[in-house]
Order: structure tokens, then C-alpha cells, then sequence
């Protein structure tokens, strides 16, 4: 029991170090830590810190050091990339296999009108920035949820959040992102605020849909044959 304790404390320690102190560490790095036996332990830390939910469906592959590794890699590309696209904010997360994803939000603000869930001409050329992102990276699946503010009923918050997500998500797929790549859309209203309704600028922030890009199946496999670029 004690070397049980021990192990998850060193795995803790490393959590961490990656999430307070080790700037230098990138996710390729993280990638073969979780890889090499630490995931269960050091994802559900940095999941609780970093707020994400429980990304894509957990596969019955097995992974290793070398797969969290090739995979930290590729997504490193991945929020490198989407960190180009205007008014896009990019973490990395995560995922239910306990490999490294990428969360991009875009605040709903500058995508839609109050209380409305039609596109702008800013956000559509965001998003055509975003688009390349995906068919870049077609090999990670995606997941994108819409949030309000708390200004009106949930009757009213709750459709207009999976609107907006909707609003994104058929653009996305006018712009040639295959149905396929985006695994789900779904509305939170304004159950999941990030900052305080209280303000204006707690509401704006509030109102906003993330888009979650996360290792496929396909993209696991490959890391685990070593194709994987």
C-alpha cells in the first residue's frame, strides 16, 4: 500500500510541475509521461485544474509511452496552429484516454449578436482560418459546445446554446470539414460560466463555444504502429 501511495504522489508531484512550474515541458513530453503508466492519476489533475470535461469516448487500446509521446507531438502542431486563428483562445486538456487534446474557445461575443445564433462576417472568416486547422489535423475528432451567460431563462439559454454550437459546427462543414470528424454538438446554456455574471465582462466571456479537438481512434493506432507524424 505504501509503494501504491508512493507512486501516486510522485505522479501528483509531476502534475504539479506541469501545471505551476515546468513551462519548458511540452506536450510531447507530458505525452509519453502519461503514456508511461502516470495517466489515470496525473489526467484526472490536470482535467480538475484545467475545468475540461471528459473528452471523447475512452478505446480499448492499450497505450504506451511511445503513443502519449507521438500523440503530445502531433497535438502540439495542432494548438500551434489553431493559436493563428484571430479571436481564438487555445489550452491544451486532457482527453478520456488520458492523451493530450486541444480546447480552442471562441468567444460568442464576436461570433454572434445578442441573444442571436447567425454568424457574422468577422466569425465566418475565423472560422475559415479554423477550418484549414481541422483539415490539417482531420485525423482528430472533434467536439463542439456552446455556453451563454445567465442573462435570461434557461428555457430561453439552453436552445440558444446549441444553436450557436449548431451555427459553428454547419459552417465548419460548409467550409469541407467532414461530418464525420465532428464526433458531437451540444448546448451547456449557461450552466458552465467561466467568469462572473455579475459583470459585462464576466458575461462576454461566458458567452462563448469550444471547440475540442482530440486523438481519434485511427490517430491512436498510428501512434502505436509509429506513423504517426
Amino acid at each position: 500500500m505504501k509503494i501504491k501511495f508512493f507512486k501516486f504522489l510522485c505522479v501528483a508531484i509531476c502534475a504539479v510541475m506541469v501545471l505551476s512550474g515546468c513551462g519548458t515541458m511540452n506536450n510531447t513530453a507530458k505525452g509519453s509521461l502519461i503514456g508511461a503508466g502516470g495517466g489515470a492519476a496525473l489526467g484526472l489533475l490536470i482535467g480538475h485544474f484545467a475545468g475540461n470535461k471528459a473528452i471523447g469516448a475512452a478505446v480499448g487500446t492499450a497505450v504506451g509511452a511511445g503513443t502519449g509521446a507521438l500523440i503530445g507531438k502531433r497535438m502540439d502542431n495542432a494548438a500551434k496552429a489553431a493559436a493563428q486563428v484571430q479571436n481564438a483562445t487555445v489550452e491544451t486538456i486532457t482527453d478520456a484516454n488520458n492523451l493530450t487534446a486541444v480546447k480552442v474557445t471562441f468567444d460568442s461575443g464576436l461570433l454572434f449578436a445578442t441573444n442571436k445564433y447567425d454568424l457574422n462576417a468577422a466569425a465566418k472568416s475565423n472560422l475559415a482560418e479554423f477550418a484549414k486547422v481541422l483539415k490539417d489535423f482531420n485525423d482528430a475528432d472533434v467536439l463542439i459546445y456552446g455556453h451563454t451567460d445567465s442573462t435570461g431563462s434557461d428555457a430561453i439559454n439552453n436552445p440558444l446554446s446549441v444553436n450557436r454550437a449548431n451555427a459553428v459546427a454547419n459552417y465548419l462543414r460548409s467550409l469541407g470539414v467532414s461530418n464525420t470528424q465532428i464526433k458531437g454538438v451540444e448546448g451547456f446554456g449557461s450552466k458552465e460560466p467561466v467568469a462572473d455574471n455579475s459583470t459585462v465582462a464576466g458575461r462576454a466571456k461566458n458567452r462563448r463555444v469550444e471547440v475540442y479537438m482530440y486523438a481519434s481512434e485511427a490517430m491512436i493506432n498510428a501512434a502505436n504502429q509509429g506513423t504517426l507524424k
